[in-house]
């Protein structure tokens, strides 16, 4: 159970695997007004990155759930580099229905609401895990622009224009489902560069360390062509953001 090898290739050099920077994730955990002992439950952790540094700065504790062996381990090094490692746990598993044993004050799932099969699965998966009045994070694409056509959806990882919502009708989706949108904190076009391009460095980087590799033309041919998709496609149509949930 794990990761497919080229995805941590690309995000080897990634604390954050989303398009999301440092100071967007510090607004976020500010905005959110986080107490501290607030207990978190983030499912598909990542390498750690929220837990470990609102643990630092705003005093949570919590659990991180990830596919990855390899973030999973630099999610506990970065734990204890920040000296929070008493207070947030790092576990290798399926998030796919992971429930907390006990009721969590914020219970999060930033960017792979695939393990809920969408939108609405992940928000009923969380929402096992939440107490009463607790706050809820959701990380999901949705379109910038009208998309022309499903050439271009394609082109934006999607299987289709319908895989994703406009922003507004996103905001209504979360209506329909129960919860009030109570804050959000939204990627924008550098934030997508920099978790963007910065893979193309670390996959060349890496292709001229292991030109033998099995992986080395799958790799040279992802960076013959992502930069032009991404700069044609992707940068121009699609957004992303963070959106904290209550229960109506």
């Amino acid at each position: 159970m794990d990761l497919p090898r080229i995805f941590t290739l690309r995000e080897s050099s990634h604390r954050l695997h989303n398009p999301f920077t440092p100071g967007k994730l510090a607004v976020l955990g500010e905005a959110l007004r986080l107490e501290p002992g607030t207990r978190v439950l983030d499912l598909a952790s990542g390498s750690g990155e929220m837990l470990c540094t609102w643990a630092r700065d705003h005093g949570v504790t919590g659990t991180g759930v990830d596919i990855s062996t390899v973030f999973t381990g630099q999610a506990r090094a970065r734990a204890a580099e920040l000296g929070v490692a008493d207070r947030v746990t790092f576990v290798h598993g399926d998030a796919t229905g992971h429930v907390s044993d006990e009721p969590v004050d914020l219970a999060a799932c930033v960017g792979a609401t695939w393990i809920g099969n969408g939108v609405a699965g992940t928000v009923e998966l969380l929402g096992r895990s939440l107490r009463p009045g607790g706050l809820m994070l959701i990380g999901e694409p949705y379109w910038r622009r009208d998309v022309p056509d499903r050439e271009t959806a394609e082109a934006c990882l999607a299987g289709g224009p319908d895989d994703f919502l406009a922003l507004p009708e996103l905001i209504g989706h979360f209506g329909t489902l129960g919860y009030d949108v109570v804050e959000m904190v939204l990627a924008d076009q550098d934030s997508w560069d920099r978790y963007q391009a910065a893979q193309w460095l670390n996959l060349r980087r890496w292709l001229d360390a292991h030109p033998d590799d099995e992986l080395a033309a799958e790799v040279r041919a992802e960076l013959t062509t992502e930069p032009v998709r991404y700069t044609r496609y992707q940068r121009e149509y699609l957004g992303w953001g963070v959106f904290a949930l209550m229960a109506r």
